[in-house]
């Protein structure tokens, strides 16, 4: 009976015990919660500030491009394009003038020819369009 009387007033006990710590954490804790939250705003600040100088020196990069660079890669992927229309029009040919079964074939390479003809455009358009 009498282990009974204590069991019972254990809980309350403990109960009691974690409210007090955890009013000793929320009194104490909060500022060194608040300190540690300032010096991490502090280091938040200084890597976005060390981001946004790579990025302006990225910018400088890209933007020292030379003209005779661009004019290399539009080349590069003129040669290309170019190719792919001469296979296109020769598989257009033989399908439609000789009555060859590569219509699939022409297609594929249709569809190749205008992606990279989209792609050669927006290049061209983006480096060289305001002269």
């Amino acid at each position: 009976m009498m282990l009974d009387a204590q069991n019972k007033k254990q809980p309350d006990l403990i109960f009691r015990r974690m409210l007090v710590l955890l009013m000793l954490f929320v009194v104490f804790g909060t500022p060194f919660a608040q300190a540690a939250e300032d010096s991490k705003a502090s280091n938040g600040t200084q890597v976005l500030e060390a981001f946004d100088r790579q990025q302006v020196q990225r910018v400088n990069q890209a933007s020292t491009l030379s003209d005779h660079k661009k004019h290399l890669i539009m080349f590069l992927l003129g040669v290309p394009l170019f190719i792919l229309l001469l296979i296109t029009g020769g598989l257009g040919i033989a399908t439609g003038i000789f009555g060859k079964h590569l219509f699939i074939a022409h297609m594929i390479f249709a569809g190749l020819t205008i992606t990279l003809a989209l792609a050669h455009v927006i290049v061209g358009l983006v480096w060289f369009f305001p002269f």
